[in-house]
């Protein structure tokens, strides 16, 4: 019984991982470059949706106030592709990795300068809410993580796989400049992944305030969630959320039964292991570059 509470919260808070894994898969699958601010994103989209929901001013509805904040993080992750990132084309993907860093470091202090650096508490419709299936457990808040990811899971897969825009996008990752000849908007198209990505990034981060209190160094969860697109395979968007899956049950299965400080070096280890084993990731949809 005590191993199954521990798969059901761990599949939960793999699925957070996923979600942030899903928003390094959806750039690379776009770009084929890395955005090493995505679990700052996630961060600062959960203190938008807190300043929504919570304020005293605002004071939104939960729906609405995290739908109002996906809006604007999606509105965020356009302009730092417009205004910032537009301007490395043609430079190396080395480039793209020291400017995604230090946009995180920026997120970092913008929102412990807005927001503070104590841990506040996002107020959530179903926040201390469980239910008791067979003496287990399970709380509102895993559940609806669990609903929630699958859900976005598959409309971001149709997306790429059935939609015009998916589709061009994937063209323009494949050769950016044959697909600008015929005619393409490569340029917008990446704006517009950056701005799903931080939707998406949003939603991950109302899904871990839900589960307990946030500060601005959460999006340090980012490394994690790298980790977990490594593993499932960069390019493959349900490769990513089992990625994630498969840390967040390792990590409570390593903490509870394995000596201390091994959970925290699981996800880490899980990566060095496929890297050697499978280079290309677990799930890797591996196709030929089309030049």
């Amino acid at each position: 019984m005590e191993v199954l509470q521990l798969l059901i919260g761990g599949i939960a808070t793999g699925c957070i991982y996923g979600l942030v894994a899903l928003g390094f898969v959806l750039i690379y699958k776009a770009t084929e470059g890395v955005n090493f601010a995505q679990g700052d994103m996630m961060m600062f989209g959960a203190f938008l949706a807190l300043g929504f929901v919570n304020s005293g001013h605002m004071g939104l509805p939960f729906l609405p106030g995290v739908l109002l904040a996906a809006i604007v993080m999606g509105g965020v992750g356009y302009g730092i592709d417009r205004v910032v990132v537009r301007q490395l084309f043609g430079q190396p993907q080395f480039s793209l990795v020291i400017l995604t860093i230090a946009l995180g470091f920026v997120l970092r202090f913008v929102a412990g300068t807005i927001w503070g650096y104590t841990p506040v508490v996002l107020e959530t419709p179903y926040s201390g809410r469980s239910l008791s299936l067979g003496g287990v457990i399970i709380g509102y808040e895993d559940i609806i993580t669990i609903l929630v990811t699958g859900v976005l899971t598959l409309l971001l897969w149709a997306f790429f796989a059935k939609t015009r825009l998916g589709l061009a996008a994937q063209a323009a990752s494949q050769n950016q400049m044959a697909a600008y000849i015929v005619g393409v908007p490569v340029q917008r198209l990446n704006s517009i992944i950056w701005g799903l990505s931080g939707a998406v990034a949003t939603i991950a981060g109302v899904l871990y305030a839900s589960k307990g209190a946030i500060d601005p160094n959460i999006g340090l969860l980012g490394i994690k969630a790298f980790a977990a697109a490594v593993i499932g395979g960069f390019g493959s968007l349900p490769g990513a959320l089992l990625g994630g899956i498969l840390i967040g049950v390792v990590e409570p299965l390593a903490a509870r039964y394995l000596p201390s400080g091994i959970s925290q070096m699981s996800p880490y280890v899980i990566m060095l292991v496929v890297l050697v084993t499978r280079p290309n990731g677990l799930f890797s949809q591996i196709q030929a570059k089309k030049v």
